[in-house]
């Protein structure tokens, strides 16, 4: 797990790469509760990229045959660490915008389109 990256990922790469082609302006400023991978404050949205294991996707999910108990309870607890930080920052007056991985990179579009829909 060490080689895991926080930052700089490259979904997160990506669609920082699409939000300036398309005139967004945005910031990564990661002191704001559960360090959003992307920041839009003058609409006061915070956008998360998940990670399709680390965050369970329901389309990209496999769990791993080794290890399951372990695995089973670290990813549940990621699962009920975001919807509180998701709670958490709606009470703050935040936008929560939750991109799976993958969207990324198959539908850049339609992630470009929540993503202005929210700022709007």
């Amino acid at each position: 797990m060490a080689k895991v990256k926080g930052k700089n990922t490259c979904p997160e790469l990506n669609l920082k790469k699409l939000l300036s082609m398309a005139g967004i302006k945005y910031t990564t400023n990661r002191k704001l509760e559960g360090k959003p991978d992307i920041i839009l404050k003058p609409q006061k949205v915070t956008i998360f990229i998940d990670g399709c294991f680390w965050h369970k996707c329901p389309i990209c999910f496999r769990a791993p045959k080794s290890n399951t108990s372990y695995w089973k309870q670290k990813i549940k607890k990621n699962v009920n660490r975001d919807r509180k930080l998701n709670k958490t920052l709606k009470k703050e007056g935040w936008k929560v915008i939750r991109i799976w991985e993958h969207d990324v990179f198959k539908n850049p579009d339609k992630v470009l389109f929540k993503i202005i829909k929210n700022i709007i």
